[in-house]
């Protein structure tokens, strides 16, 4: 699977909504791969592709809902198929998008993107992710749509991919569950497994 080049067709391919009412550890993976498209205040489309995702469920203690519903955490609670937006350290804003069911904390951390003839670091990371795509609190909640400018493509292609299963980085709890994914032969992961190599170019 190359990156090169993203095609109009490509990024027409939105994913349906059934898609993500499932369990996020289900999502998460299955995001490996598909693309983010955001709709430019200019009318131009920003899209990359997704190669690195973690899952939070409220059965765990990671996770924004584990302790119940808050007035900051609402939509985490609402309908699959949204985008869910936080800030973090008082100055990053993380993607993420809701999953499973309504009333049941449930959502998938979009953690880096690669994106086609740029920078192979420019969004590797939550918060680089965020300031690239120009995504803060005012899209949050906001369904996944190509009618609301901010959507997820389908894979460009059907062919395996090399997912890379481990740990999730930067929390204090529930540190030992396997819960992020990254595509290996991506060199725009923010942070590699134990042992695992970065790609030559």
């Amino acid at each position: 699977m190359e990156f090169s080049t993203i095609t109009t067709e490509q990024i027409s391919n939105l994913l349906p909504r059934d898609f993500f009412c499932r369990p996020a550890e289900l999502v998460a993976q299955d995001l490996i791969g598909c693309i983010l498209v955001k709709k430019q205040p200019d009318g131009n489309l920003l899209s990359g592709i997704i190669v690195e995702t973690e899952a939070y469920s409220q059965t765990e203690a990671s996770c924004h809902g584990h302790k119940g519903k808050t007035k900051t955490n609402t939509t985490l609670f609402g309908e699959p198929g949204r985008f869910y937006i936080y800030l973090t350290y008082g100055i990053y804003h993380c993607v993420n998008i809701v999953t499973d069911k309504n009333n049941f904390a449930s959502g998938v951390l979009l953690r880096s993107i690669e994106l086609p003839g740029k920078d192979e670091r420019i969004a590797s990371g939550p918060g680089l992710l965020a300031r690239i795509f120009q995504i803060n609190k005012s899209h949050d909640g906001l369904p996944i749509s190509i009618k609301s400018g901010l959507w997820v493509a389908g894979r460009p292609s059907q062919n395996m991919l090399k997912i890379v299963q481990t740990t999730r980085i930067g929390i204090s709890k529930a540190k030992e569950l396997p819960w992020r994914w990254y595509l290996q032969k991506s060199r725009s992961i923010s942070k590699r497994a134990k042992g695992d190599r970065c790609p030559k170019k």
